[in-house]
C-alpha cells in the first residue's frame, strides 16, 4: 500500500465532501515553494537560474501555515529549491503536522544526515527523496558524482529511524526503459513506501533543453517502462494517472488541484507556468477562467505536459467524482497488473 489508510480516508472524505457540495474546483495538494535556492545544479531544473537576491529569500513559516489554512488542502508538498536549506523547515513541517496535514518534504537528501535529528517521525510526514533512476541515471541528471550513494544512505537512515520515505523520479527522453525498471527494483529493495514518477517539464531556464519529452514520446516511453509491472512495485499514484501516462486514459488538466504558493504569493495559473502571482487563493481560482490550459488549449507550455501536478488531481477527482470513476479506477488497476506488450 502506497500511503497509510488514514491518509487515503482523509483525502477521500475531503474529495467526496467537496463533490457533494457541488464544488468543481478544489485543491488536493498545496505545492509549497518556500525558497528557490538549491545545492545542486540539475540538468532539467531552472530554479537556480534566478538572481542571487531571489535565491537568498526565505518564506516565513507563518506564511506557509496561512497558505494551507487559506486553501484547505489536506496534503502539502514542500519543494523548492532544496527545502532543507531553509532554517525554519523543521518548525514549518511540525506546524503542518500539528494541523494534521499530510506533508511530503521533497529533498535531494544531500544534507539530510546533517538535518535528520531536527525532525520527528509521524504518520503525517513523508520524505520524498529525489532519485532520477539508477546511479548512472541519477548522477547524470544532478551533475554530481557520488550523489546517488548520499541519497541512498539517507533513505536507509530515515527508514531505520521510522520515517515514511518515498522516491521522486523525473523521466527524460534519454532514459533507458530497462534501466528505469531496474531502478524500480532497487528503490523497492530499500524499503520505501512507494515511488513517484513523472515526465520532465521543459522549464525555459533549464540548462539542458534537449532532454525533454514530446507528448507522443512520453506515452511510448512510459508504455515500455510500465508494461508487465512486477508485483512488488508500489507507486504513489492513482491507477488512473499511470494509465494516463501510458495513453490509456485521457484527462483534462486541473491546475487548481495542485495550486502553488511561492515566495511572491499564489502562482498563476499553475505549478509549471508562471504568469505572475495572486495575493489570495480566491483570486487565483477566479483567474483560472482567463486561461485555456491543457494540450488542446492556448498555452504553448501545455502542449507536451503530462505532469502529475496537472493530471494526478484529475485522476483522483475522477475516482471520487462518480460511481463511474470508481469503476474506471478499478479497471485501470486490473489492467495495470496484466501481462502486456511494451
Amino acid at each position: 500500500m502506497a500511503v497509510p489508510i488514514s491518509q487515503m480516508l482523509t483525502v477521500a472524505k475531503y474529495a467526496i465532501g467537496n463533490t457533494l457540495k457541488g464544488k468543481k474546483r478544489y485543491p488536493l495538494v498545496l505545492m509549497l515553494e518556500p525558497l528557490f535556492q538549491c545545492n545542486l545544479a540539475c540538468s532539467g531544473c531552472g530554479k537556480i537560474q534566478f538572481p542571487k537576491e531571489i535565491l537568498a529569500k526565505r518564506m516565513p513559516k507563518e506564511k506557509a501555515w496561512a497558505a494551507i489554512e487559506e486553501c484547505g488542502a489536506p496534503v502539502v508538498s514542500i519543494a523548492g529549491g532544496e527545502p532543507l536549506l531553509h532554517k525554519e523547515m523543521p518548525e514549518m513541517v511540525q506546524g503542518f503536522v500539528d494541523r494534521k496535514k499530510y506533508v511530503y518534504l521533497c529533498t535531494n537528501a544531500q544534507i539530510m544526515m546533517a538535518k535528520i535529528d531536527l525532525f520527528k517521525p509521524s504518520k503525517y510526514l513523508s520524505f520524498g527523496i529525489h532519485l532520477d533512476g539508477t546511479r548512472k541515471m541519477h548522477e547524470r541528471s544532478i551533475n554530481k558524482d557520488g550523489g546517488y550513494d548520499i541519497s541512498v544512505n539517507a533513505i536507509k537512515e530515515l527508514l531505520k529511524r521510522g520515517f515514511r520515505v518515498t522516491t521522486n523520479t523525473t523521466i527524460f527522453n534519454n532514459a533507458d526503459p530497462d534501466e528505469v525498471r531496474k531502478f524500480f527494483d532497487e528503490a523497492m529493495a530499500l524499503g520505501v513506501e512507494g515511488m513517484m514518477i513523472s515526465p520532465g517539464f521543459p522549464y525555459d531556464k533549464a540548462p539542458n533543453q534537449e532532454i525533454f519529452l514530446e507528448r507522443k514520446k512520453t506515452v511510448e516511453l512510459f508504455r515500455k517502462i510500465l508494461c508487465n509491472p512486477k508485483p512488488h512495485w508500489v507507486f504513489n499514484h492513482s491507477p488512473g494517472f499511470l494509465a494516463f501516462l501510458k495513453g490509456e486514459q485521457e484527462y483534462d488538466c486541473t491546475p487548481w488541484g495542485n495550486p502553488t504558493y511561492s515566495l511572491d504569493g499564489w502562482q498563476k495559473p499553475c505549478y509549471l507556468i508562471n504568469d505572475g502571482y495572486c495575493e489570495t487563493f480566491a483570486e487565483l481560482m477566479a483567474e483560472m477562467d482567463n486561461y485555456s490550459l491543457g494540450p488542446n488549449g492556448k498555452q504553448p507550455e501545455c502542449k507536451d505536459c503530462m505532469l502529475h501536478s496537472g493530471y494526478e488531481a484529475s485522476a483522483v477527482r475522477d475516482i471520487f467524482g462518480s460511481f463511474g470513476g470508481l469503476i474506471r479506477a478499478a479497471k485501470h488497476q486490473r489492467n495495470f497488473s496484466k501481462k502486456t506488450d511494451a
